[in-house]
């Protein structure tokens, strides 16, 4: 599997080596160690998104609302392996595209896994793990409170692929995502997760002790089908109560309102942020 659109050069490089917004609550039984807090109610959003490395431009942003395709956009907050700028990407963009009707999904690149093939500028050690985790997730909540992005948002790890029959290194991933989302909890911000649902995500999904991972799981196959549902490779009653995305398609080059980005496309039923 190819890496996330974090920016076309790493993800070539890595190629061959791997709708309707609700309030509610639904969800929360799925995230663990969020009994004791007071939580606002998250806000949902079925449908489909896409995701593209650099925000695109408001006029942009604007001109793709109006056929209605798409209702919900990933953006990328932050993370030292976040592999594109982000002029675009400010409180005033965020608060415009967001009276446009817009649902935002933050995702943030943080550390990477040992065992990677290709070079990262942060790597997950075994003795980093835990306090690289804690670290990126204070960062990640900074990020997208900087952006208006409120607390009882989500923020989606981007965890890229790597060989998970490696237990040391995929030991290492695990301690790292823990402390990731327990301290995104700490701080009320919801935790998501991005990754392949042949590796990064499958970690995730079939791990046997799910203490501290996150509520909601946003799984690579790009097997252009526009479901959560239908292709969902692990158990039916894993991560229900709207907390999947599925990425199916990338790299599509699109034309919506005079205005041309490539995006991948994802079929989205899980939390966006709360914006204001």
């Amino acid at each position: 599997m190819a890496e996330h659109r974090q920016s076309r050069r790493r993800r070539y490089i890595t190629w061959g080596a791997a709708g309707a917004a609700v309030l509610a609550g639904a969800g929360i039984a799925a995230q663990t160690s969020m009994a004791a807090t007071a939580w606002p109610a998250q806000k949902t959003y079925t449908g489909r998104a896409f995701d593209t490395c650099t925000a695109p431009s408001l006029s942009a942003m604007k001109a793709w609302k109006s056929d209605g395709f798409y209702g919900a956009a990933a953006v990328y907050i932050g993370g030292k392996n976040r592999g594109c700028t982000q002029a675009n990407l400010t409180a005033s963009w965020v608060k415009s595209v967001d009276a446009a009707g817009w649902k935002l999904i933050p995702l943030y690149v943080g550390a990477q896994p040992p065992c990677q093939t290709g070079t990262s500028p942060e790597k997950i050690s075994a003795a980093t793990a835990a306090s690289l985790g804690a670290t990126d997730a204070a960062d990640a909540v900074a990020k997208a409170a900087a952006l208006g992005m409120k607390a009882g948002s989500p923020v989606y790890l981007d965890m890229e692929s790597y060989d998970i029959t490696n237990k040391a290194c995929n030991d290492a991933v695990l301690t790292y995502v823990r402390s990731f989302t327990k301290t995104l909890r700490a701080k009320t911000y919801r935790a998501g997760y991005y990754g392949f649902s042949s590796s990064s995500a499958k970690a995730i999904a079939t791990a046997t002790d799910k203490t501290d991972l996150p509520g909601n799981l946003w799984y690579a196959l790009w097997d252009k089908q526009n479901t959560t549902t239908a292709d969902w490779p692990w158990g039916a009653t894993q991560y229900t109560d709207h907390s999947r995305g599925h990425q199916y398609m990338v790299n599509s080059k699109e034309t919506r309102g005079g205005y041309t980005i490539t995006v991948d496309r994802d079929a989205w039923d899980a939390p966006v942020a709360l914006v204001g």
